[in-house]
């Protein structure tokens, strides 16, 4: 892990190197502006003093225009640093993601749902949980997206194309984190922001008259122009100027409520689409290989997404011209100035609202494929499994650890269930690791079916739905007991094996809520129900009978345990999954540590 965080250490390093750098050029600029600004006031002093109009005909349009290119490229400097600077901020969040777990991005708690098949067991949403760990998506669409790839598993070709994008995006990780990048200003403001597009797009104003004045407003200049050169000639001409103005003038008044209804969503999301137009071409640009990713590319080039965007942008921007007064009358004078944008904007509406939706779908597919890619790149000693075929159920681990546990703290194990129906009894003292092994199958098999990399040497698993009995709680909002709540998850998961594709079950401590002869007598019953089923899953239990049930069902019942030892009366773990019955507990023990002895009697 080390030389992926020199990695990051190194580039945050130069990134604020570069941000100092542009920085210090914008302060330069603003003095050299400052001094124009009042070598522009002096000229103008001087020559009112000498009463030289000559001197101020030369040198202040000249100063003008320095100080406009002055401003030019302090703005561009300011865009550089703050690109720079979220540039560190990108890679500064990659060492804290690696370090700490730290996300800058949404931990996914608003996908939460504890009725759902696993992703509450099994940690998916939520603080220190695997979307936390993964989620590199700045946009509303593209977290979404993210949190639908986790939430069920895809087809084996579309897992296929996703390992094969994810790659890709781990050998370029230098573009995905210029990409990140450009997308930083969509981490907070994005929801609302493109809410307010869409609605914009949707929105036609309907113009009464538009096709006329389109093709008027383009020979308006024309006419003011010829008016005005004829006005030295003809004194007809100067009262053809002054009516054509007014003319001009009262058109843009009369169609001000259309203008106002425009201009004001498009003030709001000018500078947004700006950056969006450079995240498009960001991806029209790169050389892709992966289908999935040349696809996504492909979509967003042939309709020119970022040249498109770009220009709406450039249209509201020339819309906001309007707002200075002086400016304004005399642009509307001439060219209908307000009028002639909205009308091109609407223009642009009615051109480019289909394919916009599904543009903004292309970056938030390419967030979650750099999501995983990232992931790839991050942890290169995980590997992207195999997708087995077959009409029974494989699970083939060499390796595997829990991802959210600490490299330092992580125990490996080996698992395989080849092709076949089977139901493994895992037995166990208490604090064994029996749960923490039921969770790292259950989440390296969603990280699986999503087309992330898992935290295994080698893992071959097929297409199934996983489903979990693990944190069954009361709730008293819905006055249910904590049996109750297990009747219902029960119910549910019995229903899933019915009628979902390739139920995986997770059990963890059946019917804890009732008492111990209801709870082996129910348990022994539900696992039976579940083997009538053809159901496949691992049941952890403390309940030494359950495991008595590879005896009377020898090719369906598998037992394994995790079990400690005992040196001077000091429990020793070793997390390690093994053959058979567990012959050790440890709960005397346990009890014993906080002061309460167990006498026989």
């Amino acid at each position: 892990m080390q030389p992926i965080i020199t990695y990051y250490q190194q580039n945050a390093q130069a990134a604020q190197q570069q941000a100092d750098k542009f920085k210090s050029e914008s302060n330069t600029y603003s003095f050299i502006r400052l001094a124009v600004f009042l070598g522009i006031g002096f000229f103008i002093f001087i020559g009112a003093m000498m009463n030289n109009a000559t001197l101020i005909a030369i040198t202040v349009p000249v100063l003008l225009i320095i100080f406009a290119v002055l401003v030019k490229k302090q703005s561009k400097c300011n865009q550089q640093h703050k690109y720079y600077s979220d540039l560190k901020q990108i890679n500064d969040n990659e060492i804290a993601s690696l370090q700490t777990r730290g996300n800058l991005y949404n931990n996914g708690a608003k996908f939460s749902d504890e009725k759902h098949f696993y992703t509450s067991d099994l940690d998916i949403f939520g603080n220190m949980s695997l979307f936390q760990l993964i989620n590199r998506a700045a946009t509303t669409s593209g977290s979404t997206k993210l949190g639908e790839w986790l939430s069920a598993p895809a087809g084996k070709p579309v897992i296929l194309e996703r390992q094969a994008a994810a790659q890709e995006i781990a050998d370029k990780n230098q573009w995905k984190l210029e990409f990140q990048t450009l997308l930083l200003f969509a981490n907070k403001t994005d929801g609302d922001t493109l809410k307010a597009l869409f609605a914009f797009l949707k929105s036609p104003l309907n113009i009464p008259g538009e096709v006329a004045l389109s093709k008027y407003i383009q020979i308006a200049p024309y006419l003011m122009l010829a008016a005005i050169i004829g006005s030295f000639f003809w004194p007809i001409a100067e009262l053809a100027a002054i009516v054509l103005g007014i003319a001009n003038l009262a058109i843009v008044s009369i169609k001000s409520a259309y203008i106002a209804k425009s201009s004001a969503i498009a003030d709001k999301i000018s500078k947004i689409l700006s950056n969006y137009a450079s995240v498009f071409e960001k991806i029209e640009k790169e050389d892709w290989q992966s289908a999935h990713n040349g696809n996504l590319a492909l979509r967003i080039k042939q309709d020119q997404t970022s040249k498109n965007i770009a220009l709406l942008a450039r249209l509201i921007e020339k819309m906001s011209y309007n707002l200075n007064m002086l400016v304004g009358i005399l642009l509307n004078i001439f060219f209908l100035w307000a009028l002639k944008q909205t009308i091109a904007i609407e223009q642009w509406k009615r051109s480019n609202q289909q394919s916009m939706e599904d543009a903004f779908e292309v970056i938030a597919d390419f967030e979650a494929i750099v999501s995983i890619g990232g992931l790839r790149f991050n942890y290169p000693d995980w590997t992207l499994p195999q997708i087995a075929d077959g009409d029974a159920y494989t699970i083939i681990a060499q390796n595997i650890t829990h991802p959210l546990i600490s490299s330092t703290n992580r125990v490996n194990n080996n698992y395989e269930l080849t092709n076949a129906f089977k139901i493994d009894i895992i037995t166990g003292s208490n604090m064994a690791g029996k749960s923490t092994f039921l969770r790292t199958i259950g989440i390296n098999t969603v990280l699986a079916l999503c087309g992330a990399p898992v935290c295994a040497d080698a893992m071959q698993v097929s297409i199934m739905t996983v489903v979990s009995y693990m944190r069954i709680k009361d709730s008293l909002n819905e006055s249910t007991s904590t049996f109750k709540a297990e009747l219902d998850r029960l119910q549910m998961l019995l229903k899933a094996v019915e009628h979902e594709y390739k139920v995986f079950f997770l059990i963890d401590e059946m019917l804890r809520g009732t008492n111990s002869v209801d709870k082996y007598l129910g348990s022994k019953a539900v696992i039976e129900q579940l083997i009538a089923k053809k159901g496949v899953g691992m049941v952890a239990t403390h309940d030494l009978q359950i495991a008595q049930l590879e005896q009377k069902y020898p090719d369906y019942v598998r037992n394994f345990y995790f079990d400690i030892q005992v040196v001077d009366g000091e429990m020793l773990f070793d997390y390690k999954i093994k053959h058979g019955e567990c012959k050790t507990f440890n709960a005397s023990l346990l009890l014993k540590q906080i002061g309460i002895d167990i006498k026989t009697e």
